[in-house]
C-alpha cells in the first residue's frame, strides 16, 4: 500500500506548533493538541465591493480579476470594470440593450444580439471591446435576445435566444469577423448558463417559453454538434454561468422562486456546493474558461428590483474574509464638520459643531481601536474643519475653520502633542478660511482651497512646523473637498457644490486629474496615499450617500459600502485600515451631528489548517 512518505516525498513530522506558512499537500502531527493537521480546501461566495449602478441582464466576460459588465436593463449602454477589488466606469456600448450574449476577455471582450426598449426590438448588433472603447462588428443571422455565449472574441458562439416572439435552438459561430451558421442543440430555451470554447462548449438550464418553465438539462458542443450531458440537480433560467466544458459552474437564477443555489460540474455530473449569500436571478457573470475554482456573480434581482451586490466564489486553502466596514465605538459628543487625523487603531477627532450645545465646539476625542476618550479642548471652538486630515494622534494640525460669531472665518492654526493644544502659525491667505483640504504632517501640512470672506477659494499654503507660506493656487476655488496624503504627494477629493473634481499636489503645483465617481463634497478622506486611498460617504445637496471609492493613482473603482448614510466627519488611516467618525446623517438638519463610527479593514486570506483523521 502507497504511504504518505512515498506520495508526497517526505515523512508526517511531530511538532509543538502550526507551521506558519504550511505548503499545499503537507501534514504534521502537532503533539499539543493530539491532532493530524494539514491545510483544508474552503469552497465559498465571499462578499466583495459593489457595481455602480443597480442593473441586471448585463452582458459579462473576463476573469475575476479583469472583467467586463456592459449594458443591461433598461437599455442602458453603461460598462463597468472589475479589477478583483471594486468597480470602476469603462467604455460605452454603442447601443444602448439587455439580455444580450457576451464572451472573451476585459481587454477582448464581445456582446452580441439583445433587446431594446424603447423601441421595443431584438437586435442582430456585435460590438468588441478592446478594454476602452466598444466598436461594431458583424451582425447576427438572426437577431435574437438571451444571455449566454461562450467563447473568445474572435471564436465566439451563441446558442439559443428568443426571437420575437419564440424560443429559438439557433447556434452561431463567429470568427472575429463574420457570423456563420453552427448545428443546433437538442432543446429550444433562453437565458441559459455557459461555459467553454468554441470547440469545447457547454449550454446549462435555461427558460422556458412561458413563465415558470425552467429546464435542466446540459448539452454539449465540440465545434461541430451538439451531445446531451447529465442534467443539472435544479432546474433554472437567467443562472450566472462560467468555466469550461468538463468544470462549470452555475450559480442563482429563477427557479421557483429566486435561487441562490450553485453547482458544480466536473465533465460527469452536477454537484451542488455553497449557496450565495443573496438569492437573485438576471445575473452578469465572467464567463471564465479557466474553470470552476473561481467565478463572479455580480448584479441582478432578488425578486423584484435590482441590487449592486458582488460575490465571488473561490475553492481555496485559504479563507478570504471579505473587505468591509464594521461598527466601531461611539464618539463621546455627536457633532459634524469635525477634523480628523491619525489612524486606526490611533484616531483623533477634534472641533465641529455639536448637537447637544449646538454651535462651535472645542471638543477633543482620541481613539484606541475601541472606545473614544476625552482629551484637553482646543484653545478656539471652531467648526468646519472637516477635510483635514493633517498628521497623528500625537502630532496633529488644525488649520482655520469657523469660529464662534457670525461669519468668522479663522486664521488661528492650533498643534496637538497627544495631550494639549498650543498656538501655530496662522494661516495667511484670505484673513483665514474654513472647509480646507488638508493633508500631509504636523511639520510638513497643506491647506487647500476652503471658504473665505468672498466665498470659494483656490489659495494654497504650506506648513513647516511654525509658519505658513503660500504656494500655487488651486485650478479649482473649491470648499468641502477632502484631503490625503503628503506635503510633496497630496490628494484634493471632491468639493461644492459637488461636482467632484479632484487635484493632485506634488509640493510644487496641482493638476486636474479625474472626477470623483460620485459628485460629492463632506467626503472621509484622509485614509490612505496619493495612488493609494480610499474615500467614503459625502453630500450631494442635502442627500448623504454610504458610497465608498478607491483610487489607485489613476482610476477610481467601488469599495464596500459604509452601513450609514453619512458625511462631514473625521477619518485616517490607510486604503485597507481606516476609521470614520461623527460627522451628519440622514435624514439631515441644523444639528444633525451623530456618534456614529465605522471601522475599514480591507480583504484579508488566511491558512485553513484543518483537523485530520486516519480513518
Amino acid at each position: 500500500m502507497a504511504t504518505y512518505r512515498s506520495i508526497v516525498g517526505h515523512k508526517i513530522n511531530n511538532v509543538s506548533s502550526d507551521p506558519a506558512e504550511p505548503l499545499t499537500g503537507q501534514m504534521w502531527y502537532n503533539s499539543t493538541t493530539g491532532t493530524l493537521r494539514a491545510l483544508g480546501v474552503v469552497e465559498a461566495w465571499s462578499s466583495t465591493s459593489p457595481m455602480i449602478n443597480s442593473v441586471q441582464y448585463r452582458g459579462g466576460g473576463g476573469t475575476p480579476t479583469a472583467m467586463f459588465a456592459a449594458g443591461g436593463s433598461l437599455s442602458t449602454n453603461l460598462t463597468e470594470e472589475y479589477n478583483g477589488s471594486g468597480w470602476s466606469a469603462g467604455g460605452n456600448i454603442g447601443t444602448a440593450r439587455y439580455e444580450m450574449g457576451s464572451a472573451g476577455t476585459l481587454t477582448a471582450g464581445l456582446i452580441f444580439g439583445g433587446y431594446n426598449n424603447p423601441p421595443a426590438s431584438t437586435k442582430d448588433l456585435t460590438e468588441e471591446y478592446d478594454g476602452s472603447s466598444w466598436t461594431a462588428g458583424g451582425a447576427l443571422n438572426t437577431a435574437r435576445y438571451s444571455q449566454g455565449g461562450f467563447g473568445i472574441q474572435t471564436a465566439a458562439v451563441y446558442s439559443s435566444g428568443f426571437n420575437p416572439s419564440s424560443l429559438q435552438t439557433d447556434t452561431e459561430e463567429y470568427n472575429g469577423t463574420s457570423w456563420s451558421e453552427g448545428n443546433n442543440p437538442a432543446q429550444a430555451r433562453y437565458d441559459v448558463g455557459t461555459g467553454g470554447t468554441l470547440t469545447a462548449g457547454i449550454i446549462f438550464g435555461g427558460g422556458g417559453a412561458t413563465a415558470p418553465v425552467v429546464y435542466a438539462n446540459t448539452e454539449l458542443y465540440d465545434g461541430t454538434n451538439w451531445t446531451a450531458g447529465p442534467a443539472m440537480n435544479t432546474a433554472r433560467s437567467t443562472l450566472g454561468g462560467s468555466g469550461t466544458q468538463t468544470a462549470a459552474i452555475g450559480f442563482g437564477g429563477r427557479s421557483t422562486p429566486v435561487v441562490a443555489i450553485t453547482e458544480q460540474f466536473d465533465g460527469t455530473s452536477w454537484t451542488e456546493v455553497g449557496d450565495l449569500a443573496t438569492a437573485r436571478r438576471n445575473i452578469t457573470a465572467n464567463r471564465s474558461n479557466t474553470g470552476n475554482s473561481e467565478a463572479i456573480a455580480a448584479g441582478g434581482s432578488p425578486g423584484s428590483g435590482t441590487v449592486t451586490l458582488v460575490e465571488q466564489w473561490n475553492i481555496s486553502t485559504n479563507t478570504i474574509t471579505a473587505a468591509a466596514w464594521a461598527s466601531g465605538g461611539a464618539l463621546g459628543t455627536a457633532r459634524y464638520q469635525i477634523g480628523g487625523a491619525g489612524d486606526l487603531p490611533a484616531g483623533l477627532a477634534y472641533g465641529g459643531y455639536g448637537t447637544s450645545v449646538p454651535g462651535n465646539t472645542n471638543k477633543t476625542e482620541e481613539y484606541n481601536g475601541t472606545s473614544w476618550s476625552e482629551q484637553n479642548d482646543m484653545s478656539n471652538p471652531r467648526g468646519q474643519c472637516s477635510g483635514q486630515h493633517i498628521g497623528t494622534q500625537t502630532a496633529a494640525l488644525a488649520a482655520g475653520g469657523t469660529l464662534p460669531g457670525s461669519p468668522n472665518y479663522g486664521s488661528a492654526c492650533e498643534e496637538y502633542d497627544g495631550t494639549s493644544w498650543t498656538a501655530g502659525g496662522a494661516l495667511t491667505e484670505d484673513s483665514g478660511r474654513s472647509y480646507v483640504a488638508g493633508f500631509g504632517t504636523q511639520t510638513a501640512g497643506v491647506a487647500g482651497g476652503g471658504y473665505a470672506q468672498t466665498g470659494a477659494t483656490a489659495n494654497s499654503e504650506e506648513y513647516d512646523g511654525s509658519s505658513w507660506t503660500a504656494g500655487n493656487n488651486m485650478n479649482t476655488g473649491r470648499y468641502g473637498a477632502s484631503g490625503t496624503g503628503t506635503q510633496t504627494a497630496g490628494l484634493a477629493v471632491g468639493q461644492y457644490p459637488g461636482t467632484g473634481t479632484v487635484e493632485e499636489y506634488d509640493g510644487t503645483n496641482w493638476t486636474s486629474v479625474t472626477t470623483y465617481p460620485a459628485g460629492r463634497f463632506g467626503i472621509y478622506g484622509g485614509m490612505g496615499t496619493q495612488t493609494d486611498s480610499i474615500h467614503a460617504g459625502g453630500s450631494a445637496s442635502t442627500t448623504r450617500t454610504t458610497e465608498t471609492f478607491g483610487y489607485d493613482g489613476t482610476t477610481w473603482s467601488t469599495r464596500p459600502s459604509l452601513a450609514n448614510a453619512l458625511s462631514s466627519g473625521a477619518s485616517g488611516g490607510t486604503s485597507t485600515s481606516a476609521f470614520i467618525a461623527g460627522g451628519r446623517g440622514s435624514p439631515p438638519g441644523p444639528t444633525a451631528g451623530v456618534t456614529t463610527t465605522e471601522e475599514f479593514t480591507g480583504e484579508t486570506s488566511a491558512a485553513n489548517i484543518t483537523d485530520f483523521t486516519t480513518s
